[in-house]
This record gives structure tokens, sequence and C-alpha cells, in this order.
């Protein structure tokens, strides 16, 4: 019997050492020190408006600055939406990431959404689905991945921080290659302008975002102009958006401005957009509310809508408030900023809506 045992050890021990190969080489190529580092920059950033920008991971251009409000152009150093399209031969690759921010999370947001970075692959049906997260412990970071070899990856940046520089490591000779969009889906670009929810606020990680599941689900590039506490529907905000020339603007401003704010700015604001981009396709969305009932703002805005369309703009929508977070009062951390939950329902409202808006390239869904 004890001869038997050994002979089992043995083999058991061949078998490992013969079909594990392949797992211990991977291991192996993962923490050899013979890593190449490159510089994340130099992929496809999808996500930026504008190029000329004091960071590539910034949300507004250099001359911004002298523009805007402070409180904005702070905000704007945050990556929130910006995401890096690669493909790789690699089995692993690693990322660093060096935060602009000491605070890592938010009293009612964790480090993960604030200053986390999440990895995407693109399956063979098209579909984009989750790989890891890779958690901040400080701000210098890195965190390691299993990638699907030569297979499209994208990397989502942290939503309420911003990064002073992204780099990916490789084992040796493997090489990264840029992943830019196709043609179908730049001609499809939306940009999304609003309050803390449209940065991300407060979701457990960036590929959770409402904005970020609306681009997976319609696969096309999104811009997050979400600013938190400021979505205030600035002139200034409103000339930098008729710079950008997306398939539809969203305009979800709500929360941030008071009764009194709401006619006062939504159609001069509308009014710009309209003097640079005629024809784009805008879409006005009411305040989501977790108890998932109209709201005195939204009944301001649905004033202002009905008015415009009487007054000739065919290509402005409005998206009701009706059934966007659910009936259930689940979808908030605080009555106010989604959680999980939320931005998925949040987002398949924003789906159901604007595909139609996109298929039909700017005719009237409503």
């Amino acid at each position: 019997m004890k001869n038997r045992n050994t002979l089992i050890s043995i083999l058991l021990v061949s078998i490992l050492l013969c079909g594990g190969n392949h797992l211990f080489a991977e291991q192996a190529e993962s923490k050899d020190d013979g890593v190449i580092w490159h510089d994340a920059s130099q992929l496809t950033l999808e996500g930026k408006g504008w190029s000329d920008t004091e960071s590539p991971y910034d949300r507004l251009p250099v001359k911004a600055r002298d523009i805007v409000r402070e409180e904005i152009w702070n905000l704007s150093k945050h990556s929130a939406g910006v995401r890096i399209r690669f493909t790789s031969d690699a089995k692993f690759i690693r990322v660093r990431w060096t935060l602009i921010k000491e605070a890592l999370d938010l009293p009612h947001m964790p480090a993960t959404g604030v200053s986390g970075i999440d990895l995407y692959a693109r399956e063979e049906s098209g579909e984009w689905r989750f790989v890891a997260n890779g958690r901040p412990t400080g701000q210098s970071n890195e965190a390691e991945f299993k990638l699907i070899p030569n297979a499209e990856h994208a990397l989502y940046l942290p939503l309420y921080n911003g990064v002073q520089q992204v780099e990916m490591g490789a084992y040796k000779t493997r090489t990264f290659q840029k992943s830019e969009p196709s043609a179908d889906e730049r001609r499809k670009l939306i940009v999304f302008y609003g309050t803390s929810i449209t940065q991300g606020a407060c979701a457990s990680r960036p590929g959770m975002a409402s904005t970020a599941i609306v681009g997976r689900k319609l696969d096309v590039p999104i811009i997050n102009l979400g600013f938190s506490g400021n979505g205030r529907m600035d002139p200034e905000m409103a000339e930098l958006l008729g710079e950008l020339d997306p398939a539809v603007f969203v305009l979800d401003c709500l929360w941030n401005m008071t009764p009194e704010m709401i006619p006062e700015r939504v159609e001069p604001f509308v009014a710009i957009l309209r003097e640079h981009r005629p024809e784009t396709p805008i879409v006005l969305v009411e305040d989501s509310n977790f108890l998932d009932k109209p709201t005195k703002d939204g009944d301001i805005l649905r004033d202002i809508y009905e008015k415009l369309k009487v007054q000739g703009d065919e290509n402005l929508h409005l998206l009701p408030n009706t059934g966007m977070l659910g009936s259930d009062t689940e979808g908030t951390v605080d009555g106010v900023h989604l959680n999980d939950l939320g931005m998925m329902r949040q987002a398949l409202s924003f789906e159901a809506f604007l595909k139609p808006i996109l298929e039909a390239g700017g005719s009237d869904a409503k």
C-alpha cells in the first residue's frame, strides 16, 4: 500500500508539472521582472471632447481655465468617462496609475469608484464584459489583470479623482496596440452634460456609472461632462459643448438648479447649442427621483420643452423621470445619488430612449 501511495504521488506531481506548464508559464510571465512599461496615453483615449488638454486625461481644453468657473475647471481634472481602448498579445498585464488627490474615497462612495480603475473585455459576441477592478491603496497604485490575448479591452479611469499618469506593463516582447472605435461608433457619439450623478456618484466602480453602461449597451463612445454640484447650464458650458459634434446631446442638470434657475438658463443654453448645432438632437432629462414621482423642477422643464417644440425645434426631446429608478425606492445611496442598482436602471432608461434617436439619425422620437 505504501508503494502504491508513493506511485500515485509521483504521478500527480508529473501531471501537475506537465499538464500545468501553461499555467506556470503564465504566472512566470506575469511576475517576471522583465516587464516593459508603456505610456497608456499613447493608446486610444476615448471619452475626451478635446485633445488640447493640460493632462491627457483631463475633460476640458486648456482655454477653459479662463472661461468656466473655478469649480468646474477643478472637476474637469477628474477622469470620469475616459477609457483606454487597446489590444495586446499578453496574457497578463500590470497597470500603474498615479492619482492627483490623496483622498481615495468619499463618505458615500467607495474608493473603488472614486479612485479605482475597471477593465472590460469585448467578447466574440461583441458585448463588453467586466474583467476586474483595480483597487487604489494610495496616490501611486499598481494592479494586475488577466487578459484575453488579442481581444479588445477597455480600461475605465477614476470617476472622482484624476490621474497624473497611467502605464501598462507587459512581459518582455508582448505588445500593445491602439483599438480605434469603428466609423459607425464614432457617428453615434453621445455627449452627457450634468451633475454629480452624471459624473458617476455613487457607482461602486468606474464601469458602473450610468453613462459608461449606456456606452457599452449601445456600443458607442461617450463623453462624460458631469460636474459634481456644478451642472447649472452656464452659458460658457453651452459654448464649449457647441464645439463638439456628437449624434446627441443629453442635458441632465436639474439636481443642480433651483426652480428659479431653470427658466432663466435652460432656454438660453439650448439656444446657444442651436447656434452651433442647429440639427443635432438635444435630450432634456427630468431629475431622477427615488420615489418615482414627478417633481416641481420636472414640471418647469416640461413647460420649457413644450414651448420650444411649439416654436419649431423638431430635434428637441424630453426624457421623463417616470420609472427611471424603479418604484421600490432602492436605487440611491442617500435619496439623491445613485447606487449601482440605480445606475443600471437609469442606464437602461437612457438606452431605450436614445436608441431610436440614434437609429433615426436625428428625427423626433416622440
